[in-house]
């Protein structure tokens, strides 16, 4: 606790700015540096039980010099978990800090940049997008969970090329340990990727392949993935899709996952989503069909209250989610 307090008395301490905008962060002094945050609590309804949870309580940073930019997040997961389930409650307190991202970037020229540090796995769409404040619904779909890691602790060389489209090549290199390596779906030690990014006017296109070792399985320690997804944004409607496979040098361990994901802005606050998904683990033996209707309203844009019912094939599953998130 005594670390949230500090986190937050260094914001509050931080010189007044008379053009702040929220979610834009404060800068210090006249230094190339910003500092901000999010916060996201949300309660969920299931089958038996209620939840009522204090999800990210993050800590901001960036800021660019020439050619040199970077970014540090350091946040708090689960920092308090309330469930009440079956006449019990139960209380959980995850107090430990952890390291999201942690990076910096050397733009060479406008074709070739480079990063270095740990940084959300430019694969698909979703996952470039890890603050929930951000993301469509308070929910991941279960593919950025079950086919690649989401983070990356190494390298990133990207090649890109503007013209009557764009066309952008990321080369993922990681052979050594996660900083935090309690803050990732997967506890790895190796992830070598390559992705492909086409963008013309509404069009995006993304194709996406890798190999990453596991620290924590030795039966299934070398996994290779393959992932596709497209995407249509107007500004009205947005269509977003992406196809995950992986597998092992013996099994395949899990042979699709997916969704396809439709929002409809019914004016610049107000968002209405619907979301099919469906995935296979064979390491878990689950098999899972998800619907999800979702609404969320942004009073500000760094600003989201979002509420989204699923029904399982899975019944036992279907929930109700309430969230509230800002940027700050």
């Amino acid at each position: 606790m005594f670390k949230i307090v500090l986190l937050l008395l260094l914001f509050l301490c931080l010189p007044a700015q008379d053009k702040y905008e929220l979610g834009n962060g404060v800068q210090v002094a006249s230094l190339p540096i910003y500092i901000g945050g999010y916060i996201s609590v949300d309660y969920r309804n299931k089958q038996n039980e209620n939840r009522y949870r204090i999800d990210d309580l993050a800590m901001l940073s960036y800021g660019n010099y020439k050619k040199f930019s970077y970014m540090a997040e350091l946040e708090y997961r689960n920092l308090y978990t309330k469930t009440y389930k079956n006449n019990d409650t139960n209380i959980t307190r995850d107090q430990k800090l952890h390291i999201e991202r942690l990076y910096t970037d050397y733009n060479y020229n406008e074709h070739y940049s480079l990063r270095i540090g740990k940084y959300n796995s430019p694969v698909g769409f979703w996952n470039l997008l890890p603050v929930n404040v951000l993301q469509a619904t308070t929910s991941d779909p279960a593919i950025i969970h079950l086919i690649f890691p989401e983070f990356t602790t190494g390298l990133n060389v990207a090649y890109s090329n503007i013209q009557s489209s764009e066309i952008k090549i990321d080369v993922m290199i990681q052979h050594n340990k996660d900083f935090d390596d309690n803050y990732n779906n997967y506890i790895i030690d190796e992830h070598y990727a390559v992705g492909f990014t086409y963008e013309k006017d509404n069009y995006a296109l993304k194709i996406n392949a890798g190999h990453f070792s596991q620290i924590s399985d030795t039966v299934f320690k070398n996994l290779n993935y393959a992932l596709i997804g497209a995407k249509y944004d107007t500004n009205r409607y947005q269509i977003t899709t992406e196809l995950g496979y992986q597998s092992s040098q013996t099994k395949t361990t899990r042979p699709y996952a997916s969704y396809v994901q439709g929002l409809y802005r019914i004016t610049a606050k107000h968002h209405a989503i619907i979301r099919a998904e469906a995935y296979k683990d064979n390491v878990t033996n689950i098999k899972d069909n998800i619907a999800i209707f979702g609404y969320t309203y942004r009073p500000l844009y760094p600003l989201a209250l979002k509420a989204e019912y699923q029904l399982h094939s899975l019944h036992k599953e279907d929930n109700l989610l309430f969230s509230f998130s800002v940027m700050f």
